[in-house]
């Protein structure tokens, strides 16, 4: 039985360590837990059970994360070193000794990106879908591209001269540029060049169609018709660099007008400092040095590429058309309970308490939900926090139409999303011209929850209606995230729902708190407590065990508490997507806890725990929570985050018995932790059946979702095969 069934398989014999495991080394880096995190990514890229075109997308999401890590991790590790600071993280490494580390295994990544797009280009062009070199051209694609580059690109085109009359000129974060040695024809004068790339234009261009699909790179088009931007010049010497700034806001601490103080901030970070460029290998020597001296970049800073510069662009060529080299199609479900009601959310709800888990129950039921409040005359209030969203926002549009129909709508927008922020001022601007009440939170605490309220008449009293999610109000990103969308009438999630957006609306703190826990206050405190009782049921003899899926974790209370709990005999089985700071599996520390980490079609977003509460996992009286909120500092301690308690038996057997259950049994797309910080795939069952989670929620529907299941009619962990 492989070892990433942790449903079934026992834990593994611990491992002997001479480190002190009371000091720093019991704890494993942030960052390289992150960096590993973007290899398991990269590897889907390499895996041959995943459709070609897929895996060309998982290339693309590797890239994109580790520019995003840059912009923002490195970035201010950067910073903490360039100003003397030599504190220690958790783990004991100094931001200068976490930089030394990170550059090491992100060349090391970085490399294996272009060897795995020279992989997947060789077997894209089997498949008839080729990116050609400028002497693969003929005749009928020279004239084409004549055309396109002086209809389509020409006039965005802003060739920059660079002399002292013409100084070096600012390139925005991303920024992807084109470097030019020229020689004029006439008397060989010199002339340097840059010509930056806009983003607005697409990377790859398509060829006039023949057999298959071709493609030809933006860079290539434009060397080709250098003579047109630099009329009676040849090119000498050339090369391709893109850069990354340091993209993390700085905010006053006491900004008078935070929404003005963002707008400021937001053009502030287009000129961060450079923390990483990537340039094409063999640059002119000359050249290369009057780019990193402009730049202020030092060599440790410039990566060498030969291949593939902003592999993120590669997503141009996820192609619909071909799609037997996608996922076969899936269309996330309609509850059963929603069409029992003829698509009525609030009848639906009333029955009883409904968990929808996204993308395989349609994130529409949110949408629905909303709108169907907005117009419902009975309906007289709605509160909703919006965190992150998408530009036309369906749940924007819906509180606007409820709050220009007369109805109280109070719309907390977080404005500190990071990357997020420029939309969601949009949006809140668009909500107060509706009428709606308008908050921003707290400024010194993201506001993370994922709360929405329905207050309707029914008769003569008012009925709270409550939704709790563990992801954004996001439509698009619903998609692919798994989540979590908790609806319930339950009068005492109302009550709590209530004070939580008393809190952020008139900071006026919750002194009592009946099924929720809210962070900063006391959510971290509920964990640990709720750890502790573990604890105490194993030291009494009784079952004792913990069930828990995040994306990250990192919080050095909780580590301590789980490592405590696992001393005392506590069953510990942890699924953690990304960034794990805790070692499993070392004896006198962690020989009770594993974790493993999920990553496939579908991006693990739920946060759930689960405690066996004296009667071990599963069982109908566990205490069973789900969450906004990941177990990290930030989350915990300076963040407005909730956890709310599961009480309706089909949800706490939907929450355990299928979701947790199958995200422990699933082998196919799971990777165990080992206890020196490194993950390493499951091996595929001799039988050749690996048990692959997001294929069983595909195929099986939510058990609160249907129309009359209970809490004994859970399905059975299996699926079909291809």
């Amino acid at each position: 039985m492989t070892q990433a069934d942790f449903l079934k398989a026992d834990f593994p014999e611990p491992a002997t360590l001479d480190d002190d495991l009371t000091g720093p080394s019991r704890f494993f880096n942030r960052e390289l837990s992150w960096l590993g995190f973007n290899w398991r990514v990269l590897e889907e890229a390499e895996n041959p059970r995943v459709p070609l075109l897929e895996r060309l997308r998982f290339l693309s999401i590797s890239a994109a994360n580790l520019d995003e890590f840059y912009t923002v991790r490195v970035a201010g590790l950067r910073e903490l070193k360039l100003s003397g600071n030599t504190t220690p993280a958790a783990d004991g490494l100094s931001p200068g000794e976490q930089l030394i580390l990170i550059d090491r295994d992100a060349r090391q990544l970085m490399a294996r990106q272009q060897t795995t797009f020279e992989t997947l280009a060789e077997e894209m062009e089997a498949q008839g879908i080729t990116i050609c070199a400028p002497g693969d051209l003929n005749g009928d694609d020279k004239d084409f591209l004549s055309e396109y580059f002086l209809n389509q690109v020409f006039p965005v085109l802003s060739p920059l001269a660079i002399d002292p009359a013409h100084p070096f000129p600012f390139l925005p974060n991303e920024g992807f540029t084109l470097a030019l040695e020229l020689k004029r024809r006439k008397d060989d004068q010199p002339l340097r060049a840059l010509l930056p790339i806009p983003q607005q234009i697409d990377r790859f261009i398509r060829l006039p169609q023949t057999d298959g699909l071709r493609f030809l790179r933006l860079e290539d088009l434009l060397l080709l018709h250098i003579d047109r931007l630099f009329p009676g010049h040849k090119i000498k010497g050339h090369c391709i660099f893109r850069i990354l700034r340091d993209s993390d806001l700085e905010l006053e601490e006491e900004a008078e007008d935070l929404v003005r103080e963002f707008e400021v901030a937001l053009k502030r970070r287009r000129r961060g400092d450079v923390v990483r460029m990537k340039i094409s290998v063999g640059a002119p020597n000359a050249l290369k040095a009057l780019i990193m001296e402009e730049l202020h970049v030092t060599e440790d800073e410039v990566v060498e590429v030969d291949g593939m510069i902003g592999a993120t662009d590669l997503s141009e060529l996820v192609l619909d058309e071909r799609p037997d080299l996608l996922w076969p199609s899936f269309t996330p479900r309609i509850p059963e309970r929603v069409q029992d009601h003829d698509g009525d959310m609030f009848a639906a709800i009333r029955q009883k308490d409904m968990l929808l888990h996204h993308p395989y129950e349609t994130f529409d039921m949110v949408v629905r939900f909303l709108q169907q409040a907005a117009r419902d005359p009975d309906v007289v209030a709605i509160k909703q926090t919006l965190y992150r969203t998408s530009k036309q926002s369906p749940i924007v549009e819906a509180l606007c139409e409820a709050a220009e129909d007369g109805k109280s709508v109070t719309a907390l927008v977080e404005l500190k999303a990071r990357f997020d922020e420029a939309a969601n001022i949009r949006q809140s601007r668009r909500l107060e011209r509706a009428g709606a009440h308008v908050v921003y939170g707290f400024l010194n605490y993201k506001t993370h929850a994922k709360i929405s309220t329905v207050v309707r008449r029914e008769g003569d009293r008012l009925v709270t209606y409550s939704h709790f999610g563990t992801g954004n109000y996001h439509p698009l990103t619903a998609r692919i995230y798994t989540d979590l969308s908790l609806f319930t009438t339950d009068p005492a999630l109302g009550r709590d729902a209530g004070k939580i957006f008393n809190y952020l609306s008139g900071y006026a703190a919750p002194e009592e708190l009946e099924n929720i826990s809210i962070s900063p206050r006391e959510l971290k405190k509920t964990l640990l407590k709720r750890i502790a009782e573990e604890a105490d049921f194993a030291s009494k003899g009784k079952p004792a065990m913990i069930w828990a899926k995040m994306n990250s974790l990192i919080e050095a209370d909780v580590i301590d508490a789980l490592y405590a709990a696992s001393r005392a005999g506590v069953q510990i089985s942890l699924v953690v997507r990304g960034i794990c700071g805790l070692r499993p599996g070392i004896k006198g520390l962690s020989e009770n806890i594993r974790v493993k980490s999920v990553v496939g079609r579908f991006l693990e977003h739920s946060r759930i725990v689960c405690f066996g509460a004296g009667h071990g996992l599963p069982h109908k009286n566990a205490r069973v929570y789900i969450s906004s909120a990941d177990w990290m500092g930030r989350n915990l301690n300076r963040r407005v985050e909730t956890l709310i308690e599961a009480t309706n038996p089909t949800v706490k057997a939907q929450i355990v018995s299928q979701i947790m259950a199958a995200n422990l049994a699933d082998v196919a797309q799971s990777w165990v932790m080992g206890p020196d910080g490194k993950f390493t795939r499951a091996e595929t069952p001799e039988d050749g059946f690996a048990f692959n989670c997001h294929r069983f929620f595909m195929e099986n529907p939510s058990l609160s979702g249907r129309g009359s299941a209970g809490a004994s009619d859970v399905p059975k962990l299996t699926h079909t095969e291809d």
